[in-house]
């Protein structure tokens, strides 16, 4: 059950880390955003990368296996990294209707899984 919690948490803090980061490159359409000098745009993605950190830290606490939990830390970095991916892959086809998903992508995300793979063999 840990494990399903630790996963479920990597994703939540992966879609509020992918809104503070890009986010902001198409809330510039915005007209009220617009005008924000880049310090506001930088404390806002601030701000809402700070509920990143209300999943990623209790991800990390409850699935690592020094706290009892299923994964080794290697093992809670490399799926991070993969859901990162897969969050950020989600939001930038919904979101940026410009930007297209090539195969190249596909092939190095098919490299992160084989990663992924690897970290977890015993």
């Amino acid at each position: 059950m840990k494990a399903y919690y630790t996963i479920g948490l990597l994703i939540l803090s992966n879609v509020f880390m992918t809104f503070a980061w890009y986010g902001h490159l198409k809330f510039k359409d915005m007209n009220w955003f617009a005008s924000l000098p880049l310090i506001a745009v930088v404390l806002l993605s601030w701000g809402i990368a700070l509920f990143e950190y209300f999943f990623q830290v209790p991800a990390n606490r409850i699935g690592f296996e020094g706290n009892g939990g299923p994964f080794t830390i290697w093992q809670l970095k490399v799926m991070q990294e993969v859901i990162s991916l897969i969050v950020f892959s989600i939001f930038t086809i919904v979101v940026f209707k410009n930007e297209t998903f090539r195969l190249n992508h596909l092939i190095g995300f098919g490299f992160l899984v084989l990663a992924v793979y690897f970290i977890f063999k015993k």
